[in-house]
């Protein structure tokens, strides 16, 4: 039987996403790039193409292209890409002067405006020149469709892993399938969804325990209580700004340790700090608000897995902005976020099946007053290099959707935690405000542990 690659429920839902609001996700680094230019100032970009060339056979999908048959013929496939070309994948372009973070920050903006081009395998890689200290930015981006937010990192780690590649022989395309071969794929899977739907009658006892306990976070995604109405909720256009941060992972981790709360729950607190600054700054009441936010839940069992395609639920959680003292509103937001994600999540796609249950997923999204999402990814286990280019620092880039206006993510990198905000540009042209807001928060929150750690070190 040949196995047939197909796009998943999950995977669907993004693919229809994408019609509207553009389901990229990626990474900014920064390398050392002294072994990457050259006295010319260029980036020798053969060579890349050599390096990432040989870790291919690790990331099939990256060979791939989407297939989209006729309905009678089932789900889109992944095939192979007869015409693959690497130069189509891996590019230069250069920062504008002085070369600084805010127009390392304009160049990723503008090339990400660019769509990825659907008859070709769906990722990219810029090599940025330009930069001081004789750095060299990388700008990578993958579909969402292909892998979310967990699985790109694993993605690319794979292609800026320092470990040998194991030696093969020279990659060739493996033939599509046949018109019959996807038919009885597809009258295959039909049956089994056919016996799963079946299940229920047979066992209404154990299927009625999972649907009481599926629904109260389906509940809260969709149907739960809305936001208050700010100048945050919008619908997300086409443009993007970007901020980052930085914290030392140690530091973090204390106090996290310090108030029985994870990360996620440190990250959650600085965006509340940032959103309440900015929103006074705007001149909008902000003590007493409550603004939800999503945060998904991976359903990977193993995280550094290589690992495509996209298995991820949600939650919503509750961000406080009123005036309480950071520990405290870091506590709250843990003990809401130990209770929630104790819940059952189950994948959004074996809720929402088919188009015309995604459309109707999507027109959910796009009415909820939900303007915020967040997502802490573990990073890799060791250091990266592009060839004998150190990976010096690496910021994850989230996609918006509907009214989520905000997005920021988190990974954890050599001993540093890099974040970075990305915003609907129409509705946070002012995000330095969002951004300094939200460094005050971190810096308050880590504060009590750097004085203990130095009263320690005093002694």
């Amino acid at each position: 039987m040949v196995d047939v690659d197909r796009l998943t429920a999950d995977d669907q839902i993004v693919l229809l996403a994408d019609d509207r609001w553009p389901q990229d996700v990626g990474l900014l680094a920064l390398l050392d790039g002294a072994s990457l230019v050259g006295d010319d100032g260029q980036v020798a970009l053969d060579a890349v193409r050599a390096w990432i060339e040989t870790r291919l056979d690790a990331v099939p999908r990256l060979r791939q292209v989407l297939s989209v048959p006729t309905r009678v013929l089932g789900r889109p496939v992944w095939v192979d890409d007869a015409q693959f070309d690497l130069r189509h994948h891996v590019r230069t372009a250069t920062v504008a002067p002085p070369g600084d973070e805010a127009q390392l920050l304009a160049t990723v903006e503008r090339l990400r405006r660019c769509t990825l081009d659907r008859t070709r395998p769906l990722w990219e890689i810029w090599l940025l020149a330009g930069l001081p200290e004789g750095r060299v930015g990388l700008f990578a981006r993958v579909h969402h469709v292909a892998c979310d937010g967990l699985a790109g990192v694993t993605t690319f780690g794979s292609l800026l892993s320092t470990a040998a590649p194991t030696p093969g022989r020279p990659w060739e395309p493996s033939p599509p399938p046949t018109r019959r071969e996807l038919m009885t794929d597809n009258l295959r899977r039909t049956a089994d969804l056919l016996r799963r739907t079946a299940t229920p009658a047979v066992h209404p006892a154990r299927t009625a325990r999972r649907a009481r306990d599926a629904w109260p976070p389906i509940h809260d995604l969709f149907t739960g209580e809305p936001g208050p109405q700010t100048s945050l909720n919008r619908l997300v256009g086409t443009g993007r700004t970007f901020a980052l941060a930085r914290a030392e992972l140690d530091l973090v981790h204390r106090t996290a340790r310090a108030h029985h709360s994870t990360i996620n729950d440190v990250l959650l607190t600085a965006v509340a700090g940032g959103v309440r600054e900015l929103l006074r700054q705007r001149g909008e009441p902000a003590d007493d608000l409550i603004l939800p936010i999503y945060v998904p839940v991976s359903l990977r069992e193993d995280r550094h897995a290589e690992q495509t395609g996209n298995r991820l639920s949600q939650i919503v959680l509750p961000l406080h902005l009123d005036a309480a003292a950071p520990g405290t509103r870091l506590e709250q937001i843990a003990a809401e976020t130990r209770r929630r994600k104790a819940m059952p999540h189950p994948p959004l796609g074996s809720i929402f099946r088919g188009r015309l249950l995604g459309h109707a997923m999507l027109r959910l999204v796009a009415g909820k007053r939900v303007n915020l999402t967040s997502a802490d990814l573990v990073g890799p286990p060791t250091p990266l290099s592009l060839g004998k280019a150190p990976l010096l620092e690496m910021f994850p880039l989230l996609n918006l959707i509907g009214n989520v206006t905000l997005g920021v993510s988190a990974i954890s990198y050599r001993g540093q935690l890099d974040m970075m905000a990305v915003g609907d540009a129409d509705t946070y042209p002012d995000l330095d405000v969002f951004a300094f807001g939200f460094r005050r928060e971190l810096h308050a929150l880590t504060q009590p542990v750097t004085a203990a750690s130095s009263g320690e070190a005093a002694r």
